[in-house]
């Protein structure tokens, strides 16, 4: 996720307005007068599957740093402000939105939602780029960068999108709410945040 703060600025009005949305969807349903046109999973769902939903977005986060201590690469972490919690916050949400809301194959029998899962995931892992560099016109723009913390991270989030989709799509969420998705992508950006801050990677706010 870019730092600038442009950028931060982008993503948090982007993900404030379709929250609003989203949550106006969700109340007109709880009234039981949903709108046609309503967001993906508006819907309720249990505390039993959102307390499911965080236990497992938490274990992988303590997965993920114990993973960075054994392979010795935790400094290798990018420094953010306190400005870059809200562009997390937003985009935990529009991600949920999109990739569990929208870009899912769930009508067309099992093979299909299994193969969009993981089809989709993937995708959601290699979007957060953490396989290339940025390194400028004069070497290309890009250069392909596998090292163990590259490749540490892009399975760690393509481990997330599973948990993340295994929770929309699991017998327990009966009316397929993204909460328990949003919920825990939420937890888990927040918990990352709470990991930079006491390792030393949060600065001021710009």
């Amino acid at each position: 996720m870019s730092q600038d703060p442009i950028a931060i600025i982008i993503i948090t009005a982007a993900g404030t307005y379709y929250a609003v949305q989203w949550i106006g969807d969700f109340r007109r349903n709880r009234t039981g007068s949903p709108h046609p046109g309503a967001l993906p999973g508006a819907v309720g769902t249990t505390f039993n599957l959102l307390v499911l939903a965080v236990a497992g977005s938490l274990g992988i986060l303590w997965l993920e740093t114990a993973g960075e201590y054994a392979l010795g690469i935790s400094m290798e972490q990018s420094n953010v402000t306190w400005l870059f919690l809200a562009a997390m916050t937003a985009a935990a949400f529009l991600e949920e939105l999109i990739f569990r809301g929208f870009l899912v194959v769930d009508n067309k029998g099992r093979a299909a939602l299994v193969g969009s899962i993981l089809g989709f995931s993937l995708l959601f892992a290699l979007i957060h780029f953490h396989w290339i560099e940025w390194t400028g016109p004069d070497s290309g723009w890009v250069t392909l960068k596998l090292t163990p913390s590259a490749l540490w991270w892009t399975f760690i989030l393509f481990t997330n999108s599973l948990w993340f989709y295994f929770v929309r799509f699991i017998p327990m969420n009966r009316n397929r709410s993204l909460l328990p998705c949003i919920a825990t992508h939420m937890a888990s950006n927040w918990g990352v945040f709470v990991i930079k801050l006491f390792q030393g990677h949060v600065s001021a706010l710009y």
